[in-house]
């Protein structure tokens, strides 16, 4: 019946929305902006009505959990963050249906997942940046799911986004992509010198993991990527501890994944961690 039509590893720096403002950082992330702008045109043409966020700034401690309210509404602040973003607005259309069908799937392969339709919870800026450039006319719906997983397994979230994938061939009347929104390693530059790394990687060693597991995932060597992404996440601080990415190459075959992975966004440095835009050819 329905229809994965894209997946992508997406950037949300919030540097993103400060590059917006007039100010010395006023345009240092327009490339990455551009590469959301084109993900969403793709998602267009592609006839995607609604994108599901593996969100690595959802928290949770236990379970499995969709966010799929009717509509979300409101003004942002990160409290992580509140000199980048504040007092953003937003405006969006969820779809509960499609929620429920994800949770459903998901609770149905062993790996319970509550949706939560009927609630106060707000959306978290790992959906908020990237809806900001791909969906500003709310031309998608918006579902998110909770990808910083606590106390978690890897081998949970690749099950889950396997399940999610077949709920939604099998019992959705529409067409979806799935995005992995966080960064490869995510160590932020240390407290007092955070302005010196706002566009470099903390160190050497992060640094060279990133490029050797992006030149990975160009050459398609998925097996050698999965086999090493505990521990690529551990040492490496990966964000969410990389359950958006294990989601997201769960509803694509895990090790067993043919594609190879198009560069939207080059890869960059931001406060010290690793940031890229790239399309997964499903």
């Amino acid at each position: 019946m329905g229809k994965l039509a894209l997946a992508a590893k997406i950037t949300h720096v919030p540097s993103m929305y400060l590059s917006e403002l007039d100010g010395p950082h006023k345009g240092c992330r327009q490339p990455a902006i551009d590469g959301h702008i084109e993900i969403g045109r793709r998602c267009r043409e592609l006839g995607v009505d609604t994108i599901v966020v593996f969100d690595t700034h959802w928290l949770v401690n236990s379970g499995y959990h969709v966010n799929c309210a009717p509509h979300f509404e409101g003004v942002y602040t990160s409290n992580e963050l509140p000199h980048f973003i504040k007092n953003m607005p937003y405006a969006y259309d969820g779809n509960p249906t499609l929620g429920h069908i994800l949770a459903e799937g998901a609770t149905s392969a062993g790996v319970h997942t509550r949706a939560h339709d009927a609630t106060t919870l707000a959306l978290e800026y790992g959906t908020l940046v990237p809806m900001r450039y791909m969906n500003a006319d709310r031309h998608f719906r918006v579902v998110s799911v909770s990808a910083l997983c606590t106390v978690h397994n890897l081998e949970d979230s690749v099950r889950l986004g396997a399940a999610m994938r077949k709920a939604v061939e099998e019992h959705y009347d529409g067409t979806v992509a799935f995005f992995a929104s966080g960064s490869l390693s995510h160590r932020f530059a240390q407290n007092g010198v955070a302005e010196a790394f706002m566009h470099k990687m903390w160190s050497p060693f992060l640094e060279t993991m990133d490029h050797a597991v992006v030149d990975m995932w160009q050459r398609g060597d998925w097996k050698t990527f999965c086999a090493m992404l505990p521990e690529y996440a551990d040492k490496c601080h990966g964000e969410g501890f990389m359950h958006d990415t294990a989601m997201l190459l769960g509803a694509l075959g895990w090790d067993a994944y043919e594609g190879r992975t198009e560069v939207i966004t080059p890869f960059f440095g931001s406060s010290g961690t690793g940031q890229i835009n790239a399309v997964f050819p499903v």
